[in-house]
């Protein structure tokens, strides 16, 4: 790396230690070192894999935006899992962990400063996860009742809150929102939000510099501790005991704490079954997924927020509806391809209609459509009308069988790909020709029976969810 590129990193590096604070600089950018600036992309060594996933995960918009400051004509990230040219590491260090081979520097940083600040461990706060702008359905009314009674303070009958929940419900959302409404009503509290991974290697990084004790010291000082993803720590021995003593120091302290996982405490493979203990004893609460009508509303407070970036394009009729029937694997999702939609009419001048957006969408309507089985069909209207499944399934014609095994003759036909042999095969050994009876006859219900119409969607929508 010649002098320019030394001057260029060496600039960068100081503006990106105030940018990110001193120990998130320390841990996680220190290491690092530009190699070359070629055809617009930064060639960045890091010492190892772990390293350069975070730091492309949590950093990359910064160093991007540092390096062109500093002139440097940069549009992506290249990491290179290799030991920096310049280190100064020391032989015998651990090459595993973040920031390892810079002892000596964090050393010498955290002298510089004294204790770990609060500022410097939590993690910022996205600006655009507020309650005002959390969309309330049935799926997510009680987490978002129970994030709000956590933000508004005081005594709370309940400790930890533990909201879990697939990829894009709304965890992460309320966390922040949390965070941010606890901070406007009581600025004076002292607030620590981090992910479980952040605190473990906190925790790593306070055994090696020997300050373990300034590391209790913040953790069981605060007034509210969120930690996110906790099932990152499942497994890793030392992390969970340091965790298990924080929590119950906290608690007996009445401070007050927020759990977020991808699924339930008892759930969680190689969680210690005392913190499963400990977390079950507060409120526990299931983000459910998305239903056809929290993601239509979703979609049509996106579309207003949208207009004020796109000004003067039309969405056409039925276009919001399409969305949340088809896609339904997440919150993300969705606003992805209703961001995607509105640049795509912009650059091409065209309203947003049906037909641009299945051609603008295709590659998510294709990994979106819901894979159903004929098996599931059958457990859900036999469910739904409160007969058993063999029955569903069996031989006998009363009437109070026969519609709601035509009722899913019809939904296995048009919600799989099975034919209708297969089908019949499914349902007794029927023949294919009491199968395309069956098929037909709620074709023409459907059209003089709107209670029967309001089933069958009902049943397909939440096959679909």
């Amino acid at each position: 790396m010649g002098n320019g590129m030394d001057n260029i990193w060496g600039q960068a590096r100081a503006e990106l230690e105030t940018l990110v604070g001193t120990n998130n600089y320390v841990t996680w950018l220190a290491p690092l070192e530009l190699r070359d600036v070629r055809d617009g992309t930064a060639d960045i060594a890091c010492p190892t894999r772990f390293l350069s996933d975070w730091v492309s995960r949590h950093y990359a918009r910064p160093i991007l935006d540092v390096l062109s400051r500093q002139g440097a004509p940069v549009e992506r990230l290249q990491f290179t899992v290799a030991p920096p040219r310049n280190s100064h590491a020391e032989a015998d260090a651990p090459p595993a962990e973040p920031g390892a081979g810079r002892a000596a520097d964090v050393r010498a940083a955290r002298a510089s400063r004294g204790p770990l600040r609060d500022e410097e461990m939590t993690a910022p706060l996205d600006a655009r996860f507020t309650f005002d702008n959390f969309i309330v359905g049935k799926p997510n009314e009680l987490a978002h009742a129970a994030a709000r009674r956590v933000a508004e303070g005081g005594q709370v009958t309940f400790n930890p809150l533990f909201l879990y929940g697939g990829v894009g419900l709304g965890k992460t959302h309320l966390m922040h929102a949390i965070a941010r409404e606890r901070q406007t009503r009581d600025p004076g509290a002292r607030i620590l939000y981090l992910s479980a991974e952040q605190f473990m290697y906190r925790f790593v990084q306070a055994l090696r510099e020997r300050t373990v004790m300034d590391f209790k010291e913040l953790f069981r000082t605060v007034d509210l501790l969120m930690v996110d993803d906790v099932q990152f720590i499942a497994g890793k021995d030392s992390t969970q005991e340091e965790f298990f003593h924080t929590f119950n120091a906290l608690v007996d302290q009445g401070k007050q704490i927020i759990i977020s996982a991808d699924r339930a405490p008892g759930e969680i493979k190689d969680l210690e079954e005392r913190i499963k203990s400990r977390l079950s004893c507060g409120l526990i609460v299931d983000l459910h997924p998305t239903d056809y009508e929290l993601r239509l509303s979703i979609l049509q407070s996106k579309t207003d927020l949208f207009r004020t970036t796109y000004p003067g394009l039309i969405v056409g009729a039925g276009v919001l509806e399409f969305l949340a029937h088809r896609i339904t694997s997440n919150v993300r999702v969705l606003e992805g391809a209703l961001q995607r939609l509105f640049a795509f009419a912009s650059l091409m001048g065209r309203e947003i209609d049906l037909d641009m957006t299945q051609e603008c969408l295709a590659d998510i309507l294709r990994a979106s459509d819901r894979k159903v089985s004929v098996e599931e069909i059958q457990r859900k209207v036999a469910e739904h009308y409160n007969i058993r499944l063999s029955d569903l399934v069996g031989p006998k014609r009363v009437r109070t069988l026969a519609r709601p095994r035509q009722i899913a003759m019809y939904l296995a036909k048009q919600m799989t790909s099975r034919s209708l042999p297969e089908i019949g095969r499914r349902f007794g050994g029927r023949d294919h020709t009491t199968i395309m009876h069956g098929i037909r006859k709620i074709e023409e219900l459907r059209a003089e029976d709107r209670s029967l119409a309001e089933d069958i969607d009902l049943l397909r929508r939440a096959l679909e969810a």
